[in-house]
């Protein structure tokens, strides 16, 4: 039968008798306790310095690097709960003569937590090394001090960067994770993430495990695409749905998103690096936008068609009104026509070469292939598309009735450039006509004449020439517009 044995060990007694020094200070680094050997190798009385705090019992300059390591690992402590270590440090004591004396240390600081496992004191352990560092020196020891330096440095400085990547990683505005094998397990999620998932005990559970909402729509299988591929995937307006616990209720939200492969030295994948934007207003709202801009199309229809059914009216009481009506109808058609193709792109703007070739073709039909066009993909202004438009029907219409288009072998040059003076872009387009009609200039100038000429615009931004030369009339428009872009 083994004996019970027990041991009560009065562990102030252990302490204070150790050959050690040891002293313990408080979260303010106020002194709490010490033992003799403390007291020995500081060269101090027990009442001298118990309650003053470190930094006053043993003064050093705020600024200095020895002051800055010492209350660098007081402070490290408190902020971890975990022990830290000073390798070396220079920390001079004063003498009892008034002088002082020049010491090199070797310090652990210790965290004593109370019951609710915050730091209630720590406990430092010295090891004056002054003897060794000046054997070092007169043996040209130091390169090897030295390299505990610059080692001690480096990891202070690592540990510093440490903790800013961190903080960035949490502040960051948009989501991000890191889940590590190759079950997708959550190793750290930022706050953008946790509120996005409306979730905060992820760290440590798989994805499956702690969103399993996710599993049915797919995400779970993107994740093991990416793993078994180490192929990046991009989703751009994804729908997915998530469960708000706290509210009980599911979320739709739309998230631009990418999945990037994490790679070991070797090449392998070992987890995936989650990031992205929470892009859920900005789709709800270009939803929202597409809904009125197709109310608004379908109302312009409407009032179009309206218009259409007056003139239809209004021209019947006129004799002889047919060749008007039909001019009427097809300059509505025309408007119609950019109206439509400026709804496509929800009024936002229009490409300038989709613009002149709709225009023509609505016009010329099949003569479209005795059209050359050429120049760069423009985009356009609402207000100057509609009027580029109805100038361009203009034309093409003149040009089958007295120009190029008039015979079976004219043809028609349409060549536009994108120019900017002072910072203003200014789209120049030439409208050449040849192997028509001999031309001569108009006698009068008629609505149609007038209305190329004035081009629309009402604020003087575009200007019309018109050169009806013999070989074949030429229009040169230049639009110089807010708005326009290559």
């Amino acid at each position: 039968m083994q004996g019970d044995y027990s041991i009560n060990i009065d562990f102030e007694t252990l302490f204070s008798r150790s050959p050690n020094p040891y002293v313990v200070l408080d979260p303010n680094f106020a002194i709490v306790w010490m033992n003799e050997a403390y007291l020995d190798v500081t060269m101090r009385r027990r009442e001298e310095i118990i309650g003053r705090n470190m930094f006053d019992a043993f003064p050093s300059d705020p600024g200095s690097e020895s002051h800055r390591l010492l209350r660098g690992s007081f402070e490290r402590v408190l902020d971890s709960a975990e022990t830290d270590e000073i390798a070396l440090i220079r920390y001079d004591i004063p003498n009892p003569d008034g002088g002082v004396e020049e010491h090199y240390w070797s310090a652990t600081h210790t965290p004593l937590l109370d019951e609710k496992g915050d730091v209630a004191f720590i406990l430092q352990h010295t090891v004056d090394v002054t003897e060794l560092h000046g054997l070092r020196r007169l043996r040209d020891e130091k390169g090897l001090v030295e390299r505990a330096n610059a080692v001690q440095a480096r990891n202070l400085d690592l540990s510093a960067e440490a903790e800013r990547l961190t903080s960035l990683f949490e502040q960051a505005p948009g989501f991000m994770a890191l889940l590590g094998g190759h079950d997708h397990r959550f190793e750290l999620a930022n706050d953008a993430y946790l509120r996005l998932v409306s979730k905060e005990d992820i760290v440590g559970k798989t994805v499956a495990e702690a969103l399993p909402e996710v599993v049915g729509q797919g995400f779970v299988d993107l994740l093991d695409k990416v793993y078994a591929s180490g192929k990046a995937y991009a989703g751009h307006a994804v729908e997915v749905v998530l469960k708000n616990e706290a509210e009980d209720r599911a979320e739709r939200r739309y998230l631009d998103f990418i999945y990037q492969p994490i790679f070991a030295t070797g090449g392998a994948v070992t987890g995936i690096f989650v990031q992205g934007h929470d892009v859920t207003e900005q789709v709800e709202s270009a939803e929202a936008q597409k809904l009125l801009i197709n109310e608004l199309n379908h109302r312009v229809k409407n009032t179009l068609a309206i218009v259409q059914g007056l003139a239809a009216q209004s021209f019947r009481q006129i004799d002889d009104a047919g060749d008007a009506r039909a001019t009427f109808d097809a300059r509505l058609s025309a408007l119609a026509a950019a109206h439509s193709l400026l709804t496509q792109t929800n009024w936002e703007s229009a490409k300038l070469r989709e613009m002149v070739r709709s225009s023509i073709e609505a016009s010329a039909g099949a003569d479209i292939e005795r059209f050359t066009l050429s120049g760069p993909d423009i985009s356009l202004p609402p207000q100057t598309a509609v009027s580029l438009a109805m100038t361009l029907h203009e034309l093409s219409t003149n040009a089958i009735k007295y120009g190029a288009l008039s015979n079976d072998v004219g043809k028609v040059d349409v060549v536009w450039t994108l120019e900017r003076d002072d910072g203003v872009a200014a789209i120049k387009i030439d409208w050449c006509e040849s192997g028509g009609p001999e031309v001569t200039p108009p006698q009068r100038r008629g609505f149609g004449t007038r209305l190329i000429e004035r081009g629309l615009t009402g604020d003087g931004g575009t200007s019309v020439s018109l050169d009806f030369s013999p070989g074949g009339l030429h229009c040169r428009i230049i639009s110089a517009q807010e708005g326009i872009e290559p």
